[in-house]
């Protein structure tokens, strides 16, 4: 058996103490055996700076991300890890250009629809587990928890505020629409988000119907409220977007689904025939 290497010295007092102040918990785990090993190899002082520095970026990259993860509150922690695109009815290309998570940058929502158990939470887990990965701010919501933080604070008058907080996040999921009756308090959190955050941040729904029915689990008076706001004009945004040509095809109700990243497939081989949809888009 070969002897297990000795322990490095401990820090200076003084230095640990410095690093305490400056609040660089890695650089100060990892510094004496940094030390010691520069002074055995005889380091370029450069080189014992830029490892010290690169395992405090290292140390903060990773606990960011596991902050990140746990703010986001996903159901299960699935990731692209276990899935197989080949059992998923969303073509390739399609959960490809979803993977980019540009749709993210240029503030669209997603839509995933379609039966019971073909796999729309888990592709939206993953999506946003992907998201946390590449440094961006994911929040995860049911609609029975966006029901009870609208009576929560209901009785402070701070709706509002809540919601504000919500939009914190890169991305917010809202799952299983449709899946329970909607009721009023739940509908109007929907209705709140997602009107807070047109051309804001990008808002991701599962459900197993289509957009074009939503209108029909809402109370009557939000949903004709839905509508009336829907064909009422927004103001203009200093985006690109509002520089972009017309499209030159016709014209699109508002009920129909965008054109962008559509499918309509169905799962194959050893499995149930069920048929799954996601769409982005400014819904």
């Amino acid at each position: 058996m070969t002897a297990a290497a000795p322990a490095p010295p401990p820090l200076d007092a003084g230095l640990e103490q410095l690093l305490r102040r400056m609040r660089l918990p890695h650089m100060r785990r990892i510094a004496p055996e940094v030390i010691a090993t520069a002074k055995a190899q005889r380091w370029d002082p450069a080189e014992i700076l830029r490892a010290l520095l690169a395992e405090e970026v290292a140390g903060r990259d990773k606990s960011s991300l596991a902050t990140r993860r746990a703010r986001a509150a996903f159901p299960t922690g699935k990731t692209f890890d276990a899935w197989d695109e080949h059992l998923s009815s969303v073509p390739a290309p399609t959960q490809s250009a979803l993977r980019t998570l540009e749709w993210i940058g240029r503030h669209e929502n997603l839509v995933v629809c379609g039966p019971s158990g073909t796999g729309k939470t888990f592709l939206l887990e993953a999506l946003g587990q992907a998201a946390v990965q590449a440094g961006q701010h994911v929040a995860w919501f049911t609609l029975e928890q966006l029901g009870a933080l609208i009576r929560r604070h209901r009785a402070d008058d701070s709706v509002t505020k809540a919601i504000a907080r919500i939009l914190h996040a890169d991305l917010v999921v809202v799952d299983d629409i449709g899946l329970l009756p909607v009721g009023p308090d739940a509908a109007e959190g929907l209705y709140r988000l997602v009107d807070a955050a047109y051309e804001r941040r990008s808002v991701a729904v599962s459900s197993n119907l289509h957009p074009s029915g939503f209108d029909e689990l809402m109370p009557k008076t939000l949903a004709t409220a839905t509508v009336d706001s829907a064909h009422a004009p927004r103001p203009p945004l200093p985006d690109q977007r509002q520089q972009r040509p017309p499209h030159p095809g016709p014209r699109r109700e508002r009920s129909d689904p965008p054109e962008s990243l559509t499918c309509h497939t169905g799962t194959s081989g050893g499995h149930h025939r069920a048929d799954l949809m996601a769409i982005t888009g400014q819904i």
